[in-house]
């Protein structure tokens, strides 16, 4: 099942059976901000995840708009933009939208496909839905989350 999304200037496809859950589980599983989360998390968030396809070149997240989702690249590769200055590039595995969702937010960055991108994406309220469920869950994010800000510090003090 393909629904095609055609606001102004979009040009995104949301596959939302492709994948089964099974796979979701796995995918999410290998996202270092979901390591270390059983096996039922992992079920609980791959059941509010979505296969998104964007074109190269597309703007997935725009710096200084509210988040309403995070991502979990599953192929391609996206870049990662402050104050027009790339500051990073995320493949399979890698993450991005955390910070937004969780805290409610503008994005501090921009966030587009460099090349065709597959993301898993879920929505802010299905995945503070989650987190209220799954107190296990929650604490895993939060120490994923800890160590991605600790890694930035250490950057930063370097």
């Amino acid at each position: 099942m393909c629904i095609e999304l055609t606001p102004p200037g979009w040009a995104v496809s949301i596959r939302a059976v492709t994948l089964t859950i099974d796979r979701r589980s796995a995918l999410l599983a290998g996202c270092p901000l979901f390591r270390g989360i059983d096996a039922d998390g992992l079920a609980a968030l791959a059941a509010k995840a979505a296969q998104v396809e964007f074109p190269a070149g597309h703007v997935i997240a725009r710096q200084g708009e509210i988040g309403t989702g995070f991502f979990v690249v599953v192929a391609g590769s996206v870049r990662v933009v402050r104050d027009g200055a790339v500051i990073a590039t995320l493949g399979p595995g890698e993450f991005f939208g955390e910070l937004s969702v969780l805290d409610g937010r503008p994005r501090n960055a921009m966030v587009a496909a460099e090349t065709a991108a597959t993301c898993l994406a879920i929505a802010s309220w299905d995945f503070e839905a989650v987190l209220l469920a799954n107190p296990a869950l929650t604490l895993a994010i939060l120490r994923g989350v800890a160590s991605r800000l600790r890694e930035a510090t250490e950057a930063v003090r370097h």
